[in-house]
């Protein structure tokens, strides 16, 4: 029932243009999900395999700092709100008039946690030293070059909407990938939900009124980790999608205190509109019914990796010298072991925008900004 309501709405033709009109920017935040180019800048390394192609292959032709063979969720979410795609922040091209319509301050590799609360526990952070803290800080710094004044300002993001990540997910994948007990990692999870609840609620104070807040991705269904933690035990595989088990639990864990806190924070907010987007349930729904969605049966394996049963191997990864690919990316779920490819991105970013995997859809948030306005406006009148 769910695998035939999410085809209707995920299997839509972009670019189509859903509530043109209805917000005049994106801003967003978060880790390589979302990442337009900005670590091109940190890493500063266009050797290395992300900076190369097979990436970006299937859309821009060359690579971009995607992390996929080509558009991500956000470039279909802006095509579909007829806006441009969004802009790297630290693209030093670029001026500030540039980022009228949006700015992308996430960064591959970004944790929610600054990067001293793993260093206290011996955790390497691997990549970069991103942290939500210094995306968001971006933000202010680049918020009066858009805007002249705190009341202007307010009016520039009451009609922005806010890409709230997915963020969190870098937190987990660097200890749990050096071997740190499950207990210990878990203990982090309170800590990483009140780091984005205090984001958010930064973003509102300064007059952000729609925020899309993604939830964390079912790790146990990535290559990467399905080839770490290879057991022989059948009974850590889910029987239906053949990911593990103990991982997928944990990112549940993640995504539920994360919604009971956007509760919360609905409740503290009632003038802005927080969206949770459920990345897990459209990426379990898909994998469930790839056929149905256009995918191949393969759906675990990589479409670019250096192959072993999930192609995929830590020390020869996708655009390194001696990778493999895939015939079809388009038949592929996951593109190089963490991330997915563009296929999966756009239907995902279809059912965000309709439904069912946003509450609300994106398409429906603006309506909902609408009567809110109205009914301010009328009380202050």
């Amino acid at each position: 029932m769910i695998a035939a309501a999410a085809a209707a709405y995920f299997l839509l033709l972009f670019p189509a243009v859903l509530a043109a009109g209805c917000y005049s920017s994106i801003f967003s935040f978060g880790d390589s999900l979302a990442d337009t180019g900005n670590i091109l800048h940190i890493v500063g390394n266009r050797s290395a395999g992300f900076a190369r192609l097979p990436y970006g292959m299937t859309y821009f032709g060359r690579p971009t700092g995607r992390f996929s063979d080509g558009r991500l969720i956000l470039d279909f979410i802006a095509e579909a709100l007829g806006l441009p795609l969004l802009p790297a922040y630290l693209d030093r091209r670029r001026v500030g008039g540039d980022f009228e319509q949006g700015a992308n301050f996430a960064v591959a590799g970004a944790t929610a946690l600054d990067n001293s609360f793993f260093k206290e526990r011996g955790i390497r952070i691997s990549l970069t030293n991103v942290s939500l803290g210094v995306e968001i800080r971006w933000f202010r710094q680049l918020l009066p070059s858009l805007c002249s004044s705190p009341s202007d300002c307010a009016d520039t993001l009451q009609d922005s909407l806010i890409m709230m990540g997915e963020i969190g997910g870098n937190d987990y994948i660097n200890p749990i990938f050096q071997r740190r007990s499950l207990e210990e990692v878990k203990s982090f999870v309170p800590f990483v939900v009140a780091t984005i609840s205090s984001a958010i609620t930064e973003l509102i104070e300064l007059g952000a009124r729609t925020l899309v807040v993604p939830g964390i991705t079912p790790l146990g269904c990535n290559s990467a980790f399905l080839t770490e933690f290879q057991t022989q035990n059948v009974d850590d595989y889910d029987a239906s999608t053949g990911c593990l088990n103990w991982l997928n639990e944990f990112s549940t864990y993640h995504n539920s205190l994360l919604e009971a806190e956007l509760q919360t924070l609905r409740g503290l907010h009632p003038h802005a509109t927080i969206v949770y987007a459920d990345y897990f349930a459209a990426i379990i729904s898909i994998l469930n019914n790839p056929n149905q969605f256009g995918f191949g049966n393969d759906t675990l394996v990589s479409c670019c990796g250096g192959g072993g049963p999930y192609n995929y191997n830590r020390r020869l990864q996708c655009g390194s010298d001696g990778y493999s690919l895939c015939d079809e990316p388009s038949r592929c779920v996951i593109w190089d072991g963490v991330h997915m490819t563009e296929a999966m991105h756009r239907i995902i970013a279809g059912g965000l925008l309709q439904g069912p995997f946003a509450s609300p859809a994106i398409a429906d948030a603006c309506g909902l900004q609408s009567v809110i306005h109205s009914s301010t406006s009328r009380m202050a009148s």
